[in-house]
């Protein structure tokens, strides 16, 4: 569906015209395929001014906005532009043989894309292309829903036993698998994914039937399931694991060498499922009540370090080493994680909320002079979440950091990079300076642990529930050490990534691992926008703390998080919810001056859009109220200006009609 909307953005415009180029009349920029810009340039006597339309696929600027200032040196042309928080900067260099102006448009020093400006435009396609509709298959569905083989039992422990084959990347062992009968049924789905097989289950030492669709394995119970009973099934399996190409993109198996030549093994599964490595309840509602005990052997020379704590370690008689891992607190399936190399320990105690935290930190021996400067930031990532969301969720677990790969394994942190901004290059994905103050993989993995770990989504299509409150996490730990203006220029920067592609809530019941990246960055700024609606910072606090003491230890849906927000603010915020949630269409306050009179409202909105709005009129910060019908208000603004507080994620414009 194709929305008009009209911006105002500031062009500020200075000529110096040392070589009497022409530039007055219109400007069209040709070279991009889904957006379309018109500048119109006009000259009385030394004083240049003009107009500009900006036309986009998903929203139309109709209007010629007025051109401040243009500055041309030499042969290049300069402009800025000003829109939803983000400045773009054109700088174009004039082509004698074409008469065009070539060049690039920035983002701050970022360089975006390529651009032409010339003087006869182009016919482009601005229709908005309907989204295609996502095709999914049985497997989808068999992973990705509450399926009756699942819903008659609940899961209450498991027991994963295996031995690691690294010389022939081989895995073999068995899961038990605790549970409570809720309906008396007698067909179970387990699932695993080739190439691992299930060999045998069985049930009180008795062999039971299965079949086998895919992924899944449907298993026949011969004994009664009486409601309320506890019972238990014994799951076998081996094979080679699909190894990960791209991890932890694309998850799997990681057989890697440290820098002496020993193994580095690690898993990786968020999206793919658990059952890429080892036979479960492969879906995120139904995690073990009670935990889960982890048995890996692994040759001796080697360490396996998993979920919880170390409760065991035994020496075979073949040489082997068995680690024993303990996770007493319920943990969700793509959480559990191995790691194995010749790793060497160490560990200190944080004081927190509910008492001494144990930290252990497992890295390589290359590594652990670096680990041990890095890894500082342990305690202040636990001293500012803790002010914000509360006592660290598993206490009885612990926290370890494990070198491997970046991933929110809980109570066991995978980590690599051993520096501040992005583990790739250093850098700082905000371009705003904070990130650079800080160990993204450290600050962001850890915030996981309650916003994924503590607080999971049901339902893969509510992945925003993880990956939005955590994303925003990094703006909270920013300014807990660095001042609030700090967290506001941070969330402000990575907002300007915001692409609006698709609705940040997937579709339900199927396992959809082609999510937007939208469900990261824009979900963490609309949460930065509610921040300001609420406009109340301790309550914002308790509501932050108050989610991960109501939803402890649980599995959640986007309303259970909608309706706790909307109970703890007193607002309604059902219209809020759906605007950002479930479209891609960003707030547009439209606005126009008359006399003394202000007039605004929302468009490019859900029905019954009514966010209030912090803006600078009459020289002063004031609170506005718009609906989506006009509202008039009186002014002594003489310059007529209206500017919003850039911590609301929305768009304006002038109507320059009335």
């Amino acid at each position: 569906m194709k929305k008009e909307i009209i911006l105002l953005i500031t062009l500020q415009l200075s000529i110096y015209s040392l070589f009497g180029q022409n530039i007055t009349g219109k400007w069209y920029e040709i070279k991009s395929k889904n957006s379309s810009l018109e500048v119109s340039i006009d000259q009385n006597s030394n004083n240049y001014s003009g107009t500009f339309s900006w036309k986009w696929g998903n929203w139309i600027n109709k209007i010629n906005a007025p051109i401040d200032q243009v500055l041309i040196k030499n042969d290049s042309l300069l402009f800025e532009i000003t829109h939803a928080n983000a400045t773009y900067n054109f700088k174009l260099k004039k082509d004698d043989k074409t008469a065009n102006y070539e060049g690039f448009v920035y983002n701050k020093t970022r360089q975006l894309s390529a651009l032409s400006f010339s003087r006869n435009p182009i016919e482009r396609d601005m229709k908005m292309k309907a989204e295609a509709e996502k095709i999914y298959t049985k497997q989808d569905t068999l992973r990705g829903a509450i399926t009756p083989e699942r819903a008659w039992w609940d899961l209450t422990h498991y027991t994963l036993d295996f031995e690691l084959d690294i010389e022939n990347k081989h895995i073999k062992g068995s899961n038990t698998i605790t549970y409570t009968v809720i309906e008396p049924k007698n067909i179970m789905q387990i699932d695993l994914q080739p190439p691992l097989k299930i060999t045998k289950v069985q049930q009180s030492g008795t062999p039971l039937t299965f079949r086998q669709e895919g992924n899944a394995y449907f298993i026949q119970l011969n004994e009664n399931q009486v409601i309320g009973s506890s019972k238990e099934i014994e799951v076998f399996y081996e094979g080679n694991p699909k190894e990960a190409p791209r991890p932890p993109w694309d998850g799997g198996f990681t057989w890697k060498q440290d820098a002496n030549g020993k193994p580095l093994v690690y898993t990786s599964c968020q999206g793919e499922g658990a059952s890429l490595w080892w036979p479960n309840k492969d879906h995120m509602y139904d995690e073990p009540d009670n935990g889960m005990t982890i048995r890996i052997t692994v040759p001796k020379d080697l360490m396996a370090v998993a979920n919880g704590r170390l409760t065991a370690t035994e020496k075979n008689k073949n040489g082997k080493t068995t680690y024993e891992w303990t996770v007493v607190n319920p943990i969700n399936n793509y959480g559990v994680s191995l790691n194995v190399a010749d790793y060497v320990h160490f560990s200190d105690t944080y004081k927190g909320k509910n008492g001494a935290l144990e930290c252990d930190y497992y890295v390589l021996p290359e590594n652990l002079e670096k680990a041990k400067v890095q890894f500082k930031q342990a305690h202040l990532m636990l001293e500012a979440f803790e002010h914000w969301f509360g006592p660290y969720p598993f206490y009885e677990d612990g926290y370890k950091l494990v070198e491997g790969v970046g991933m929110e394994h809980q109570s066991s942190i995978g980590y690599w990079g051993y520096q501040n901004g992005s583990p790739r290059d250093g850098s700082d994905s905000s371009g705003s300076g904070w990130g650079l103050k800080f160990d993204y993989l450290i600050i962001h993995e850890s915030g996981h642990e309650w916003f994924a770990n503590n607080i999971t989504y049901k339902d893969m299509a509510d992945m925003w529930v993880h990956e939005g409150f955590t994303t925003y996490s990094e703006a909270l730990y920013v300014e807990y050490h660095y001042g609030k203006k700090a967290g506001e220029e941070y969330i402000k920067g990575i907002s300007q990534r915001i692409r609006n592609d698709t609705p940040i809530i997937g579709d339900y019941d199927v396992n959809d691992t082609d999510y937007t990246n939208d469900l990261y960055i824009k979900s963490a700024t609309f949460l930065n926008t509610l921040r300001q609606v609420i406009d109340d910072d301790e309550k914002w606090r308790g509501i932050l703390t108050g989610l991960n003491t109501e939803f402890y230890h649980k599995t959640v849906t986007t309303s259970e998080v909608e309706n706790y927000i909307s109970q703890q603010s007193g607002l309604d915020l059902t219209a809020f919810f759906n605007q950002y949630l479930r479209t891609t269409e960003i707030p547009t306050l439209e606005y126009y001056f008359k006399d003394n009179v202000v007039s605004y409202r929302w468009i490019n909105t859900v029905h019954g859009f009514d966010m209030p709005l912090k803006v600078k009129l009459d020289n002063q910060e004031q609170w506005i109220y718009p609906t989506t019908n006009w509202t008039e208000e009186y002014t002594k603004d003489t310059k007529k200006e209206l500017t919003i507080d850039p911590n609301f994620y929305v768009a304006s414009f002038k109507n320059m009609d009335n």
